[in-house]
C-alpha cells in the first residue's frame, strides 16, 4: 500500500506543473451573462415560443388549485352544483392538455436553442485554439486542451437546453404561489413561509464549498484525459520498457482522485435537496396545525385549506429543482472559468489591424540583430545576423540546442524575435498578415505528422483545391509513388491514426510531397531525411534538387551529406553563428565546420 501511494505521489508531482490550476474567481453574473450572450443569434426564433410555451403551462399549474379548492369545493360541492362541477372537470382537462402542449413545445424549441449554443462555443473555442500561438502548446497538455473542448462543454449542456427556461419558470411560479397564497390567507402563508430566510441562509453558506468541488472535478478529468491521452501515445514505450505495471498504477493514483472529487461534489451538491424536503416537511406540518386552527377560528374555508396543500406541494418543488439550477449554474461556472480562460488567451504572436498581406513572396530572408529567449532563463538566440538570399538553400548546422529550429521557427512566424527583426523581401514579419507568410511557407519535420484518412487526403493537405492528378504527380516527384502503388488501395489507402501503418520512411515521403504540392517559396526541411534510410536519401536528393529549384530553402541537418550542396552554411553554437560558407570554404577554413564533418566520419569509419 506504501509503494502504490508513493507511486500515486510521484505521478501527481509528474503533473504539478503542467496540468491546470483552480482558477480562484467569485460567482459573478457578470461573467455568467458573457455566457449566455451565445444565446443571442437564436433568441429570436426559439426563445420566444419556448416563453410563451412556458407561461402557458405554469398558469395551467397556478390555475388548477384554485379551481379544485375555491370553486370545485367551495362553491360547486358546498352549493351541490352539479352543473358547475361538471364543468370544472371538463375545463381542468382543457387545461391539463393545454398544459401537456405547452410543455412539449418548452422542451422542443429549448433542446434546439441549446444544442445550437453548445455547438456554436465548441467551434469558437476550437476555433480560437487553432490560432492561438506555439508558446500556448509548449506549456499545455493535448488531455488538458481536449478536456476543455469535450468535457466542460459538455457540462454546460444541460444547463443551455433545460437550466436557463426551467430557471425563469420555476421564478415565476414562485412569485405566482407566494402571490396567491398570501391573496387566500395572509396569516396562513406567512406561517409557512417563515422557514425561507433560514433556508436562504444555510443554502449560501453551501454556495462557495459546493462550487470550488465541481471546479476540482473538471481539474481532476483534465489530468485523468491528460494521463490517458499520453499513455496511449507512448504505449509502444511503456511495453518496451516492460512499465505496463507503474503506467497502471500512475492511472490508478490519478483515477483515484478523479472518483473522490466527484464523490465530495455530488455529496456536497446532494445535501440541498433533503435539506429542502425537510423543509417540505415542517411546512405541510405548520400546515395543518395552523390550518386546521384556522378553519375551527372561521377564519379560512375548507377549499382554501386545501388549495393551500395543492400550493404547498408544488412551492417546494420548484424550490428543489431551483437547487439543482443551481448545481448547474455552479458547475457551468466551474467549466465557464476554464473555457474562457482558454478564450480570453491572446496569442503572442498577434497580427497588427494595418498588417500588409505578402503577395508573391520571393524569399530574401534577413536577421537584422535578432535575439529570441524562450524565458527569462534560457535565451535561445543571440544578436544573429544572416542574410538568405532569394533561391539560395542555405543550411543551418550545430550541436543540439544550438539554435537551428528555433530560426526556422521565427520564419514560420510561431514565433516572435525578443529583440530585432526578421524581415522577408525587406517585410518586418510582424507588418505582414500571418496567413499571407504561412501559406507560402512549408515546413517538413522529422517527427511529421500524417492525419488519419486517405494517402490521397494526407497529401492534398497541402493544397486542399490541387487536383487528384497533381497530387500524383507531386508524389511520383519526390519518389512516393512507388511505395504507393504497392499499398492494398493505392492512393485511397486508409493509413489511420498518425500514419501508423507506414513506416518512418514512407511517412516522411509523404510529407515531402505535401511540401511540393503546396507549392511554397521558402521551404525549411528540419531534419527532414533523418528517418529516411541510406538508399531512399540517394533517391531523394534528386527529388529535393527539384524541389527546391527556384525556392528560398533552409535546410536543418545533422547529417552532414544532406548538406553539402547548400549554398551557404551556417554553423551555430549556443545561440550564436561561428562561421558561415560554402561547403568547401568551410572545410578550407578548419574551423568547427570542419570539426563536425572529420568527427562525423570518424564515426561512420568506427561502424
Amino acid at each position: 500500500m506504501a509503494e502504490k501511494t508513493t507511486q500515486q505521489s510521484k505521478h501527481l508531482n509528474r503533473f504539478k506543473y503542467t496540468q491546470d490550476q483552480a482558477i480562484e474567481k467569485p460567482f459573478n453574473w457578470a461573467q455568467m451573462w458573457r455566457l449566455l450572450k451565445y444565446i443571442k443569434p437564436y433568441a429570436k426564433n426559439y426563445l420566444p415560443i419556448a416563453i410563451i410555451a412556458m407561461l402557458v403551462s405554469t398558469i395551467v399549474r397556478l390555475v388548477v388549485p384554485i379551481l379544485i379548492g375555491k370553486v370545485a369545493i367551495d362553491v360547486a360541492i358546498g352549493n351541490g352544483d352539479t352543473n358547475l362541477l361538471i364543468q370544472l372537470v371538463v375545463g381542468i382537462a382543457i387545461l391539463y392538455l393545454l398544459n401537456y402542449i405547452g410543455n412539449a413545445l418548452r422542451i422542443k424549441y429549448v433542446n434546439i436553442l441549446g444544442q445550437n449554443v453548445i455547438y456554436d462555443l465548441r467551434q469558437h473555442l476550437f476555433s480560437h485554439v487553432q490560432r492561438l500561438s506555439h508558446r500556448f502548446f509548449d506549456t499545455r497538455s493535448a488531455g488538458s486542451i481536449l478536456v476543455r473542448i469535450m468535457n466542460d462543454i459538455n457540462s454546460l449542456q444541460e444547463l443551455f437546453t433545460n437550466g436557463i427556461i426551467n430557471l425563469l419558470m420555476d421564478i415565476v411560479m414562485l412569485v405566482g404561489i407566494i402571490v396567491i397564497l398570501f391573496t387566500l390567507s395572509p396569516k396562513l402563508a406567512l406561517a409557512i413561509l417563515v422557514i425561507l430566510p433560514i433556508m436562504f441562509y444555510i443554502s449560501t453558506k453551501l454556495r462557495r464549498n459546493i462550487r470550488r468541488s465541481w471546479q476540482d472535478v473538471r481539474i481532476q478529468q483534465s489530468r485523468l484525459n491528460s494521463h490517458l491521452n499520453e499513455s496511449l501515445q507512448g504505449i509502444r514505450i511503456t511495453q518496451s520498457f516492460s512499465q505496463e505495471k507503474e503506467n497502471t498504477e500512475y492511472f490508478d493514483g490519478v483515477n483515484s482522485d478523479n472518483f473522490e472529487s466527484w464523490r465530495v461534489a455530488t455529496k456536497k451538491s446532494a445535501m440541498f435537496r433533503p435539506f429542502v424536503e425537510m423543509s417540505n416537511a415542517i411546512g405541510t406540518v405548520i400546515l395543518i396545525a395552523y390550518g386546521a386552527f384556522l378553519i375551527l377560528q372561521n377564519d379560512i374555508q375548507i377549499g382554501t385549506f386545501v388549495s393551500f396543500a395543492f400550493f404547498l406541494g408544488m412551492f417546494w418543488e420548484p424550490i428543489s429543482r431551483l437547487g439543482m439550477v443551481y448545481n448547474q449554474l455552479l458547475m457551468a461556472m466551474a467549466a465557464s472559468e476554464r473555457i474562457f480562460e482558454f478564450l480570453d488567451e491572446k496569442p503572442n504572436v498577434e497580427e497588427k489591424s494595418d498588417a500588409v498581406s505578402l503577395q508573391d513572396m520571393k524569399g530574401h530572408i534577413e536577421f537584422d540583430h535578432v535575439q529570441f529567449a524562450y524565458d527569462e532563463k534560457r535565451i535561445a538566440l543571440h544578436d544573429i545576423n544572416l542574410e538568405m538570399k532569394q533561391g539560395q538553400t542555405v543550411a543551418l548546422v550545430g550541436h543540439t540546442g544550438s539554435g537551428k529550429s528555433t530560426i526556422a521557427n521565427l520564419i514560420s512566424r510561431f514565433y516572435d524575435p525578443t529583440k530585432g527583426a526578421v524581415k522577408i523581401d525587406g517585410v518586418d514579419l510582424r507588418d505582414a498578415t500571418i496567413d499571407s507568410v504561412r501559406q507560402q511557407i512549408s515546413v517538413v519535420l522529422q517527427d511529421t505528422f500524417i492525419f488519419s484518412g486517405t494517402i490521397m487526403e494526407n497529401i492534398r493537405f497541402g493544397r486542399p483545391d490541387a487536383s487528384d492528378q497533381e497530387v500524383l504527380e507531386a508524389a511520383k516527384v519526390v519518389g512516393a509513388d512507388d511505395f504507393i502503388s504497392r499499398l492494398s488501395e493505392g492512393y485511397e489507402t486508409e493509413v489511420e491514426e498518425r500514419g501508423n501503418i507506414l513506416s518512418a520512411g514512407e511517412r516522411q515521403l509523404l510529407s515531402f510531397a505535401r511540401a511540393l504540392l503546396a507549392d511554397p517559396r521558402i521551404l525549411i526541411l528540419d531534419e527532414a531525411t533523418a528517418s529516411i534510410d541510406t538508399e531512399t536519401e540517394v533517391k531523394i536528393q534528386t527529388a529535393l534538387r527539384k524541389l527546391l529549384k527556384g525556392r528560398t530553402a533552409i535546410i536543418i541537418a545533422h547529417r552532414l551529406s544532406t548538406i553539402r550542396e547548400a549554398d551557404n552554411i551556417f554553423v551555430l553554437e549556443h545561440g550564436k553563428i561561428l562561421e558561415n560558407g560554402s561547403h568547401d570554404e568551410l572545410m578550407n577554413q578548419q574551423g568547427e565546420y570542419y570539426d563536425l564533418v572529420k568527427a562525423q566520419f570518424q564515426m561512420l569509419d568506427a561502424i
